[in-house]
């Protein structure tokens, strides 16, 4: 049984989330991550992180396989009228793709955010064309809940997107 960890991001991770984001596979990621990614990059964000959650503006985690960071995920509270849904987001190093690690991953933060933060939703949007990454979250119970056509612009190609949610059990 292979073993996946999450943790909160902690300072002394900025050179191992440097060469993660150096190296990732931008192909379906938000645009909003800088490249080059620099040591001043990445500390920048662990203390803006550090600070969201202290704010209970998120969940952020490094995903650790067999103890070594492998990838980051994040459940980021939206604000104003969607202030009880969390946007799920993640990044998984492309040598450990397919090997179920993001769909472990993606299990433990959604418990973790239903139990911590304040929502009731947590709703994530893909590319389509990202096969892999809509898998994980049908194997996690998100649903479908509809194609945005047109939606997305990367590198001069239009993709449509998929958004995807899962609810709080109301019971809990």
């Amino acid at each position: 049984m292979m073993t996946v960890t999450l943790r909160p991001w902690r300072d002394e991770d900025a050179q191992a989330l440097q060469d993660l984001c150096s190296h990732a596979d931008r192909r379906y990621l938000s645009g909003r991550m800088p490249f080059p990614y620099t040591l001043s990059d990445a500390r920048w964000w662990l203390d803006k992180v550090q600070a969201d959650e202290q704010k209970e503006k998120g969940i952020f985690r490094a995903i650790l396989f067999e103890g070594k960071i492998v990838g980051n995920i994040t459940i980021e509270r939206h604000e104003d009228i969607r202030f009880l849904d969390g946007e799920l987001g993640y990044l998984l190093d492309h040598a450990y793709w397919s090997k179920g690690i993001m769909s472990q991953a993606t299990a433990q933060i959604v418990q973790e955010a239903f139990e911590q933060l304040p929502i009731i939703r947590i709703s994530a949007s893909t590319f389509a064309p990202n096969l892999a990454s809509r898998r994980v979250l049908e194997k996690n119970g998100f649903k479908l809940e509809g194609i945005l056509h047109s939606a997305y612009v990367k590198e001069d190609t239009i993709y449509d997107a998929c958004l995807y949610a899962k609810y709080k059990d109301p019971l809990e």
